[in-house]
């Protein structure tokens, strides 16, 4: 919104219209009593929301209405006395269809929301259904509340969980289980709540029902990786002993290849259960605030909803998260016996190289040595040609005429020319080694 969009000429920010609209993007319902209610919570990928949102469309078709252009994060359907609302998440999308027609018959689940749907739309929904339920309202104001023998018979004889939220202004009967329809069921007998205050207690026990069991996805993921953990930690302790014990040789090759395996097997496991251990939690802190959000009283000789939830809920998340804090553990623990067996192999890498400087260091020495010996023969077989060929020129002289003393010359042609070679070989020998000693100076200039 721009400053000409207001009377005072203020510049809004261009996501103010966006962040006001979030606050009211999943309103409460709204439900009169009696009603019956379905939900159904679908795991899709993002990938098939969109074609989640155009079978959501057929729906409208159906009722000869007009579809929405674009998804969003709430859609709701209003086709008289049925309305359904679809919801999109993070990883799944809801509907909730709410059935307000009349007449309702004795058994409260025989007659649902999902009965006024299209068989053939609910057979070619997309997605995996994790949560299906249904939920009964009757008006206690009209209908009187039948014995529990009767309430019974409506969860199929299974045992009843019960509630009296908001300080008894209703009473809640449910089973947490599966029954014969393939979802679950919830009872609610309205006493004298408003439209929109059963609309809250419908919405707050939808989500604890969808949510938990969201919730206890990462329960499975943490049991078999916990089949495999304490094997895991054995290892890494035999390495470890390995390690500290061994004070002569050691198979390096194989004690790094061991621990590169149990390094990939840990950030294979990490990378699987990362975001659903995350999100287990995430789940967990939402159904405890919805169970706060309801103000349950107890119904005597029944767990309430909070008490049936915190005592068989609360082990599996902490299940979940001591697995995926075990996994952390393990990898920082896999990361220290790495640093040690790669300061293990440094130490073993700097023995071997001070053995092979020494070894070479001997070399040298004895290089040294023979290249004295050799310069020393050099000089000799030098001196001795060299003589050999001033022998040569006081002989062609000697018969020219020259007057010398042959012999007299080469004697003393022989100190002079030794002494020469000497001092020429010695020369070129400080001058290699001048040349060394800039290179070397150059290189370390460099680093």
């Amino acid at each position: 919104m721009n400053s000409a969009a207001n009377p005072y000429g203020l510049t809004m920010h261009e996501q103010r219209d966006a962040l006001y609209a979030e606050l009211h993007s999943r309103p409460f319902h709204v439900i009169q009593s009696p009603a019956r209610i379905s939900y159904l919570a679908v795991m899709v990928d993002v990938a098939r929301k969109q074609a989640d949102f155009e079978h959501f469309c057929e729906l409208y078709r159906y009722f000869d209405k007009t579809p929405p252009s674009q998804d969003s994060v709430c859609l709701e359907a209003d086709f008289g006395d049925l309305r359904v609302r679809r919801e999109t998440h993070l990883e799944f999308v809801s509907y909730t269809v709410v059935n307000q027609g009349q007449p309702f018959l004795d058994d409260p689940f025989a007659n649902t929301g999902l009965s006024r749907l299209p068989k053939d739309w609910l057979q070619t929904l997309g997605g995996t259904v994790v949560s299906a339920f249904h939920v009964a309202i009757e008006d206690a104001a009209n209908q009187p509340e039948p014995e529990l023998a009767q309430v019974k018979s409506y969860f199929e004889g299974m045992r009843l969980v019960g509630s009296q939220p908001q300080n008894g202004d209703a009473q809640v009967w449910t089973t947490f289980k599966i029954h014969s329809d393939g979802c679950g069921r919830m009872l609610i007998y309205n006493r004298g709540m408003s439209n929109s205050q059963l609309g809250r207690i419908v919405q707050r026990l939808i989500e604890v029902e969808s949510y938990r069991l969201l919730a206890l996805l990462g329960l499975p993921l943490a049991r078999f990786y916990n089949q495999h953990l304490a094997q895991m930690d054995q290892q890494l302790v035999d390495l470890t002993q390995q390690l500290s014990a061994s004070s002569g040789e050691l198979d390096e090759q194989a004690v790094l290849e061991k621990i590169i395996d149990m390094a990939a097997w840990v950030e294979s496991a990490r990378a699987a259960t990362t975001f659903r251990f995350s999100a287990t939690v995430a789940y967990h802190d939402l159904v405890l605030k919805r169970l706060n959000e309801l103000k349950e009283d107890e119904v005597s000789g029944h767990l309430t909803i909070t008490e049936f939830m915190t005592r068989r809920l609360t082990p599996a998340v902490r299940t979940s998260k001591a697995t995926g804090e075990h996994l952390e553990n393990l990898s920082r623990r896999i990361d220290r016996v790495s640093d040690m067996m790669r300061t293990r192999v440094d130490m073993t890498i700097q023995s071997q190289n001070q053995h092979l400087l020494a070894s070479m260091d001997r070399r040298s020495k004895i290089q040294l040595a023979m290249q004295h010996t050799v310069e020393g023969l050099s000089v000799a077989a030098i001196s001795y040609y060299s003589i050999g060929l001033i022998k040569y020129l006081i002989e062609a002289a000697y018969e020219k005429g020259v007057p010398i003393d042959k012999s007299l010359a080469v004697g003393l042609a022989v100190p002079l020319v030794i002494g020469s070679v000497w001092w020429a070989t010695r020369r070129i020998h400080k001058r290699f080694l001048k040349l060394a000693k800039e290179q070397m100076d150059i290189g370390e200039g460099e680093h």
